[in-house]
């Protein structure tokens, strides 16, 4: 699929999810209705319900980690949450930056715009503000913040490598980036990468977790590390909705391993003279 076609897909599946509440998105592996009948979504997802600032009416279910815990959000901070959908993640990074701080959410999926809109104005908060926008053109200036997250939505993304370059611009030097998301060990195989209700929703998006990184290193950021790994164990009745059997079996002894990782990397406080800078 051509990257246009696959943003399109990604985004008529996410209008469906925003309509949905999270029970609904939970009951499918990719939260689009009858895309995996009843499989549980949360082999994905963390729970947020002990986080302060967590409101459960912004969470739909759709994670696969903890961005937030290990972003290192200070009070008066600048946030910025790359795929935001309801607002999950931005109310929880507003209690972490205070009334002086700011935060701001992305996602280019008009409907998720206008739910996390609604949650806001219902909150009463005048700090956290939603943006309808492509997170590889963000509608935000350069330098704007101190501390970018995402929460399973850069393997999303067609083009990582300019996805993290505008991260670059957007990220304030010495400011700093903490990301969940979905990356693979081992080659998944094709009929997995073929399928287009599993890329909009899980894993086939994922690239391996090595060139995830790299991607990120050439885009010029520094000090990477992954915070925490957590592998995904997809269940045989996932699976075998794209596998024959025989397939499924040696695609389980392969080694290839789907997992979580949030991921921590700065800008560097002076430009460092690549293309990024």
């Amino acid at each position: 699929m051509k990257p246009e076609d696959l943003k399109l897909l990604v985004k008529e599946k996410y209008s469906e999810i925003a309509l949905q509440s999270k029970e609904q998105n939970e009951s499918s592996c990719c939260g689009a209705t009858g895309c995996c009948s009843t499989v549980d979504y949360s082999i994905f997802s963390d729970s947020y319900s002990h986080l302060e600032g967590y409101v459960a009416d912004a969470d739909l279910g759709l994670g696969c980690g903890l961005p937030t815990e290990f972003a290192l959000i200070k009070e008066g901070d600048t946030v910025i949450d790359l795929g935001s959908g309801a607002g999950n993640d931005c109310f929880v990074a507003r209690s972490l930056t205070g009334e002086s701080g700011e935060v701001i959410g992305i996602d280019m999926t008009e409907a998720m715009i206008a739910k996390a809109r609604d949650n806001a104005r219902k909150l009463g908060f005048t700090n956290v503000s939603f943006r309808l926008g492509d997170i590889e053109k963000m509608p935000v200036t350069a330098n704007k913040a101190d501390v970018i997250i995402s929460n399973c939505v850069l393997n999303l993304v067609p083009d990582k490598q300019k996805a993290f370059s505008e991260i670059y611009r957007v990220l304030k030097h010495g400011g700093h980036l903490s990301v969940s998301d979905v990356v693979v060990k081992g080659q998944l195989p094709v009929k997995i990468r073929q399928a287009a209700e599993l890329y909009a929703g899980c894993v086939s998006g994922a690239i391996e977790m090595d060139e995830y990184l790299s991607i990120m290193a050439s885009a010029c950021l520094t000090n990477i590390k992954v915070q925490k790994t957590k592998q995904v164990n997809v269940p045989d009745e996932i699976l075998s909705e794209y596998l024959s059997p025989q397939d499924l079996e040696a695609f389980k002894n392969s080694g290839t391993g789907i997992f979580s990782i949030t991921v921590y990397a700065e800008k560097p406080l002076t430009d460092c003279g690549c293309s990024s800078c």
